[in-house]
């Protein structure tokens, strides 16, 4: 800084900022004209609300999440575009974001919406959990941080009807945001922002169980992102770098906010859109305890998830005739899909307790945070590290059982793992899906949860599919090469042997595997809610762009579709 006077100024401005009495923008731009190099924060709460709503923009995204941070990072590229993000949550500064083993304990926590299923008929009247982030970086902050696209012929499906999504589409799109530690090839890309890596610190039980899968028949897989062949066992590929976890806030929104053109509002919950003669022009949201009207001059886009992005439309009018007015709320654009086609992933635990002191029950000791440091030890896993897929229904057009393994217990979500014992828990799941639920409406008030049904099990195969699992789970888990680790079984247990019994099993036990996708989907069919373009049918300004639009789920961890997915809309967008 040249002067003291400088000095002086630029304290002012800074106050000024802190107070919220001026903008994200206007800090930058001030400072710069003052010779100095500011670095606004992160995050703005509450008391800068009103100043980032006075500010016209380009494009507001609605939601930090995985598709969100990427679609922001992409269109703020462009100097000439101002783009405004607002998300519910707060700035990701919570440790357990980041130390890959710790997710676990932002279940249930304020960065989570901790959403509940209705009772499911089909599935004892279980509730299931479904944990989506409500933070930057969205659910990529609170996920497992498995790397996996889901076979080319899942995207060849979508392609079909919506042209652009075919894989030879959507590939380029999965290469340009990696960087993938191997080294790029036909199906993988380096210098992208997201970090993909090979686990650093494999736990020994891991390792175990996928020679116990090659021991039982399974082939081995190195890569569950090279092609249509998925079958076999192997290691997941994860969003870490240097043993911590790449999140798309760490990969995509950090960097971009250096930036002036881009800023992002946190701990906004929004609860209108703003349409004016059939054109999306804004979106109201609250802050703290005000409410708060920003205006778009391009788009607003919804990518609040699919969870969030119908329920937004929903309550701004745009959705099923009969079931809004029902509401008492307003329509303003009959469009009977917004909710609709809701599918979901579910898995169940084959478990037994470890005899060996390997598991990462031991991930809290003092040297793990020493060996964190490094890169290495307990807390670098991802819990879920690795798995495989095979194919169970003749006619399924790419594989319909994939597994999860924990070299950990994993029952109930995590909340109801023993604390006698420690344990390893494979979890066959259900990849393949069948059943088709729906988000609706609980009230017109938007504090209220949405209703989420997804059906589980409405469809006979699906059940039979991860009847199956369990049976292949136990094949594996009974394998010479877990001798060493295996001790009993304690789910399903010794009493669950008959196909009746492990299906009433199923019923009780399953969890969803976090992977909620379909409910604005794409198509140009009557239930469809977006085009091609992302464009909501019979509103001009507004996208969709998060995993709501899948037409029909990928089958695999849905994580990296729905960042390409924000890769795509940026694109429709700047073309």
């Amino acid at each position: 800084m040249n002067s003291e006077k400088n000095r002086t100024k630029y304290a002012a401005v800074a106050q000024e900022f802190d107070a919220g009495r001026i903008s994200r923008r206007d800090f930058m731009r001030k400072s710069a004209a003052l010779g100095v190099a500011a670095a606004a924060p992160l995050a703005f709460g509450a008391s800068h609300a009103k100043a980032q709503a006075a500010e016209r923009y380009d494009y507001v995204i609605i939601g930090a999440g995985s598709a969100g941070c990427a679609l922001a990072a992409r269109l703020s590229e462009d100097p000439d575009k101002n783009v405004l993000v607002l998300e519910a949550g707060p700035a990701d500064e919570n440790p357990f974001i980041h130390i890959p083993a710790a997710f676990p304990n932002l279940f249930q926590s304020p960065l989570d919406w901790a959403y509940r299923s209705t009772p499911q008929k089909h599935s004892a009247d279980i509730q299931l959990y479904m944990p989506r982030g409500k933070v930057f970086g969205g659910s990529s902050s609170i996920n497992a941080m498995i790397y996996k696209r889901g076979n080319p012929v899942c995207y060849d499906a979508w392609g079909a009807e919506n042209p652009g999504w075919s894989h030879a589409d959507v590939l380029p799109l999965f290469k340009r945001s990696e960087n993938n530690e191997r080294g790029a090839d036909d199906h993988h890309g380096t210098g992208g922002p997201l970090n993909v890596a090979d686990l650093r610190d494999p736990n020994p039980v891991t390792l175990a169980m996928v020679d116990a899968a090659v021991e039982a028949g399974y082939p081995a897989q190195p890569d569950f992102n090279a092609g249509t062949e998925q079958e076999g066992f192997g290691l997941y590929q994860v969003t870490q770098k240097d043993g911590m976890r790449n999140s798309t806030a760490v990969a995509f929104l950090h960097p971009a906010l250096t930036r002036d053109n881009l800023a992002i509002q946190a701990e906004a919950h929004v609860h209108k859109l703003l349409v004016e003669n059939g054109r999306c022009v804004g979106v109201r949201f609250k802050a703290g305890d005000e409410m708060h009207e920003v205006m778009a001059d391009a788009e607003v886009i919804l990518s609040a998830g699919a969870i969030g992005s119908p329920q937004i439309l929903m309550l701004s009018g745009i959705g099923s005739r009969s079931a809004l007015e029902g509401l008492g709320i307003e329509l303003v654009h009959d469009l009977p899909g917004v909710g609709q086609n809701l599918q979901e992933h579910l898995m169940a635990p084959v478990a037994h307790v470890c005899t060996q002191p390997v598991t990462l029950a031991h991930a809290t000791e003092p040297e793990q945070a020493e060996l964190l440091a490094k890169g290495m030890g307990l807390l670098t896993s991802n819990i879920g590290e690795a798995g495989g897929y095979l194919t169970v229904m003749p006619d399924a057009p790419a594989p319909d059982l994939q597994f999860h393994f924990a070299p950990t217990w994993f029952i109930s979500d995590g909340a109801g793992n023993p604390t006698d014992s420690e344990g390893f828990t494979i979890m066959p799941s259900l990849v393949g899906t069948k059943s088709v639920g729906e988000i609706t409406l609980a009230s017109a008030n938007p504090e209220d949860a949405p209703l989420i049904n997804p059906n589980a099990f409405a469809e006979a195969q699906d059940l039979e599919i991860l009847l199956e699992g369990v049976k292949i789970a136990r094949k594996i888990m009974s394998s010479p090469a877990l001798d060493d680790f295996r001790g009993e079984e304690r789910f399903p247990g010794a009493d669950v042997q008959t196909d009746d019994e492990i299906r009433a099993y199923l019923r009780a036990n399953i969890q969803t595997i976090y992977h909620p996708v379909g409910t604005c989907k794409m198509g140009s069919d009557d239930m469809a809610v977006v085009g091609a373009d992302l464009k909501v049918h019979g509103i001009d300004a507004l996208r969709v762009a998060d995993a709501s639009i899948m037409p029909t789920i990928v089958n695999g961890n849905t994580n990296a579709a729905a960042i390409m997915i924000g890769e795509k809309c940026s694109d429709l967008i700047r073309a």
